[in-house]
């Protein structure tokens, strides 16, 4: 069960690299590069300047803003999981229970995990929206999204990985 553990820490170690990716983002606003996130709280506010002058792209903008606050369901979800692992760990009968709360409580953190990059991934369809709005109808364009991030990055490290489903009635 340990080497388990162990395993499961090794393969989640690459995606600390979406922390550091989100903190660096920048657009290009009149040939000159802009933070996209000035802090940690409130992602997109680098572009709330420009943003603003545009309804439809602040009603964007606000949305996408709306969407990075923590949820108490992954908070919950996330709580829920690692007090299974913790459970199962410490739990001194071998056997059925210790195991299965110990798997359960990883399977619940990985879950949650999930969750909650293909949320935060769906997510930024808002900010993406926002710039296109006020790129419609106002100027200095934005520039913001992959052929920044190549430009910038050319070396192409990192890992991209997230969940989607499109529902159609």
């Amino acid at each position: 069960m340990r080497k388990f553990i162990g395993y499961l820490f090794i393969a989640l170690l690459p995606f600390t690299s979406f922390a550091q990716e989100t903190c660096s983002r920048v657009a290009i606003v009149n040939y000159q590069e802009v933070l996209v996130d000035t802090n940690s709280t409130q992602k997109g506010e680098g572009l709330r300047f420009h943003l603003e002058k545009d309804e439809v792209a602040k009603k964007y903008l606000d949305q996408y803003q709306d969407g990075t606050k923590t949820r108490w369901q992954n908070a919950a979800l996330g709580t829920l999981g690692t007090t299974m692992l913790i459970g199962g760990l410490v739990n001194k009968n071998e056997g059925f229970t210790k195991n299965s709360l110990a798997i359960g409580g990883v399977a619940l953190i990985v879950v949650n995990f999930l969750m909650a990059k293909t949320y935060e991934r769906s997510n930024e369809k808002n900010l993406a929206r926002a710039i296109e709005e006020y790129n419609k109808r106002n100027l200095p364009r934005i520039y913001f999204g992959p052929e920044v991030e190549n430009q910038r990055n050319s070396d192409g490290e990192g890992y991209k990985f997230f969940l989607n489903k499109e529902w159609s009635f």
